[in-house]
């Protein structure tokens, strides 16, 4: 597969170089404690709500950017660590003093648990885990310029970050002062898959992305556009795992592309390899080896649209 990031030299094989990310999905099964969570330690206001049926669906972000929406299902079983499903949601942010107050009110929150911190070469990261234990990375990017390669790799490496350090040179008052004043969205989103092969002949050859790191032990990284990663897959704790069942924790993976065209691209490559999808016009769904969904969309999705996946 080609790594040309020329935006119109493998249209039809990879995704476009202006791919990103959108909102996450999170089945949950306490809607009221997680959307005080999100808003409490991670500064996301609750944008728009609607109920359908016995679920309510809330959207949180910041801004009118939304970053998150939350499904109350109670009924559904807790998360079973060892499935398919996610590993982590990475929400960036625009710099170290926004990512310093957000980590700041994260480990002040008495819901959070502070899983770690370590520093990628290409960004700075810090982990939680949010109170129904879905996974959290807080980030922020370094400059491309500063990003190295080796052997035809993105070098992207796991040192430790110390978070004490970090909170001293980069926290301020006013950039906690300003809450979801400061701009936040999801950078990339990582899951737990059964097998890496299977994942990158879904995420890879079939949805588009193209792979920036293979050789880290259990693990695949892959983006649009030369990012260090829009997604990785692991099986460090899922290795071998079948068919997700139908459980609390992630519901859809979103990602948005430039145009009607790349979707149309998209949807022959689907066709060519006999995966299933719903289009509606602006935008394409399927599910990958393991039932978790995804939805490839239009720019400017709405905050219905977001509420109807």
């Amino acid at each position: 597969m080609s790594t040309s990031t020329d935006p119109r030299v493998t249209t039809d094989q990879v995704l476009h170089p202006d791919t990103v990310m959108d909102a996450v999905t999170l089945r949950v099964g306490d809607l009221e404690r997680m959307s005080s969570y999100y808003a409490d330690a991670l500064a996301m206001e609750p944008i728009e709500e609607r109920t359908r049926g016995r679920e309510v669906h809330r959207v949180l972000g910041r801004g009118t950017t939304p970053m998150m929406r939350l499904v109350h299902t109670p009924d559904l079983p807790e998360t079973d660590p060892r499935q398919p499903g996610l590993f982590h949601t990475a929400f960036l942010f625009d710099d170290p003093t926004s990512l310093a107050a957000t980590v700041y009110r994260a480990a002040q929150d008495p819901a959070s648990r502070f899983v770690g911190s370590s520093d990628h070469s290409v960004s700075e990261a810090f982990y939680f885990a949010d109170p129904e234990g879905n996974g959290i990375e807080l980030y922020t990017d370094r400059d491309r310029s500063l990003w190295l390669h080796a052997g035809g790799e993105l070098r992207m490496d796991t040192t430790y970050l110390d978070p004490n350090a970090f909170l001293r040179e980069h926290l301020t008052q006013d950039a906690l002062d300003a809450g979801a004043a400061l701009a936040g969205r999801v950078g990339h989103v990582h899951l737990q898959v059964g097998d890496i092969g299977r994942a990158g002949s879904f995420y890879l050859d079939t949805l588009g992305f193209e792979a920036t790191v293979r050789g880290y032990p259990g693990a695949l990284f892959a983006s649009a556009g030369g990012y260090h990663h829009h997604v990785a897959m692991n099986v460090w704790n899922s290795a071998g795992a079948g068919p997700r069942a139908a459980t609390l924790g992630l519901a859809d993976v979103a990602v948005t592309v430039p145009g009607r065209d790349d979707l149309d691209a998209l949807a022959a490559r689907l066709r060519a390899r006999s995966v299933e999808f719903s289009d509606d016009g602006r935008a394409i769904t399927a599910r990958d080896p393991w039932g978790t969904q995804v939805t490839v969309s239009l720019p400017g999705t709405t905050t219905d649209e977001v509420l109807a996946r």
